[in-house]
């Protein structure tokens, strides 16, 4: 099918041209195309070199016969098409380059390959002095050579037109590291008004506005960092990576209600940014502000997923609130992501009890559970209370009886209020079948030692 494309392809453009158009290279090139795809390699190779002979500054020509001349082993030809094409292109940028590369690529350290490349790159400098693609080649030359003078001077000439370009500023942050102690303050100054200046340019620039912001972040200057971000986020609201970046460095700095702001700003618009929930459910939990941080962690859960643990966990810290609504569509989004977890199981019919609006389904959720948690696993005594309770929902009062006996037998010492509550429940079970009145008082009498009533 492709194949077939390819020649009608070539054979419309043909037939779209004059005879006296057939001679320009472009309809070589195209011929050149149709014979490839009939599997006539030779014949294609030199319709291929003739259009290149008919226009030698076409690149994509020149990088085929060149890639040709490889594969046939002869590395000495494909260096003198791509030496006379940058050669004849000293003004074309990408010629030099690529002869540069092509050298450095195929010498793999050679000395002569080296020299012809630096020479190359040397020579494109005066054509275009402060260019970052030939800076950077030749500062790691002049950087695997050991020679410090000629990258202090490729670092001022990187840095000599200001306010810097987005890619020379980034090589500018890079090239400090090399040449620059990290205590060097100067340098580090220096640095520091290289990006306010670049970011104030061009503050629609992400990587820039990244970079400002790291670079003055790892130097414990928050203020700034923030500045650095705001003026991007202010160029280009709908960058919400980066938005989110600044509220999480606005909580750094102790900014609350800035940082509160702007992720919340974040979610209004991408309600399913798990970053900006999970920054926020964090800053809450350190105001100690659970039920401002539930929903926002349960938003990480729900976009991200997690371990069976992480849902357990929260779904518990939900039931704890009395949201148990919230806790089985939690526990529905965990059930489908570890649907053979028991645990998760387990609290799925927990809160689908609890849930008034789910109440019914309960049971049959009890039973599935039941059916994966295995035979030697440890009683859980509120599984067996909660689902003791859904047993007498369905008037199967001798199975809830014993249920809640279980659950009594298996709580730790520990767990006063839980053990308290089903004894209570189990009394209360007595009473309402109106039998072991004694026994219903003794277990009244227990769980109030355990859970004292409120005074009056």
């Amino acid at each position: 099918m492709r194949e077939c494309g390819v020649r009608i392809l070539v054979v419309l453009l043909l037939s779209a041209l004059s005879a006296s158009a057939q001679e320009n290279p472009r309809v070589e090139f195209a011929k050149g195309l149709l014979d490839q795809s009939r599997g006539n390699r030779q014949e294609a190779a030199k319709r291929f070199e003739t259009a290149r002979l008919a226009d030698p500054l076409a690149l994509p020509l020149v990088q085929r016969a060149a890639n040709r001349n490889l594969a046939e082993g002869n590395l000495a030809a494909a260096v003198t098409l791509y030496r006379e094409f940058a050669a004849a292109s000293p003004q074309r940028l990408d010629a030099q380059l690529l002869y540069a590369d092509f050298l450095r690529a195929q010498g793999k350290g050679d000395g002569l390959a080296e020299k012809m490349a630096g020479a190359t790159l040397e020579g494109a400098l005066q054509h275009f002095p402060d260019n970052p693609a030939i800076l950077e080649r030749l500062f790691r030359t002049s950087e695997a050579k050991g020679d410090h003078e000629r990258s202090m001077q490729l670092f001022e000439t990187l840095t000599a037109k200001r306010p810097l370009s987005p890619a020379a500023m980034l090589l500018a942050a890079d090239w400090s590291g090399i040449l620059f102690k990290g205590d060097d303050l100067p340098a580090r100054d220096r640095l520091d008004r290289l990006f306010e200046k670049a970011v104030e340019a061009t503050p629609t620039h992400a990587a820039l506005a990244r970079a400002a912001s790291e670079h003055f972040r790892k130097t414990n200057r928050l203020d700034r960092a923030i500045a650095a971000l705001d003026q991007h986020v202010q160029a280009v609201p709908a960058d919400l990576d980066l938005r989110t970046r600044l509220g999480i460095l606005q909580f750094a700095a102790n900014h609350a209600t800035d940082g509160e702001a702007t992720l919340k700003a974040v979610i209004a618009i991408d309600d399913r940014n798990a970053l900006a929930h999970e920054s926020l459910a964090k800053f809450y939990r350190k105001q100690n502000q659970t039920p401002l941080a539930l929903p926002h962690a349960d938003a990480v859960l729900r976009i991200r997923g997690g371990d069976p643990s992480e849902f357990l966990a929260l779904a518990d810290e939900w039931l704890g609130v009395n949201q148990p609504k919230a806790a089985r569509i939690l526990l529905e989004k965990a059930a489908f992501d570890h649907p053979a977890d028991p645990a998760i199981a387990a609290k799925l019919a927990i809160a689908t009890h609890r849930d008034p609006e789910t109440r019914g389904k309960a049971s049959v959720l009890f039973r599935e559970a039941e059916s994966v948690i295995p035979t030697d696993a440890p009683a859980d005594p509120a599984f067996l209370a909660e689902s003791a309770s859904a047993l007498i929902d369905e008037h199967r009062l001798p199975a809830a009886e014993d249920r809640l006996r279980k659950a009594i037998r298996a709580y730790p010492p520990d767990e006063k209020l839980q053990t308290a509550a089903t004894l209570r429940q189990l009394a209360d079970l007595w009473n309402s079948q109106n039998k072991n009145a004694d026994a219903a008082r003794a277990l009244r009498q227990r769980a109030d030692s355990l859970d004292p009533p409120a005074k009056p």
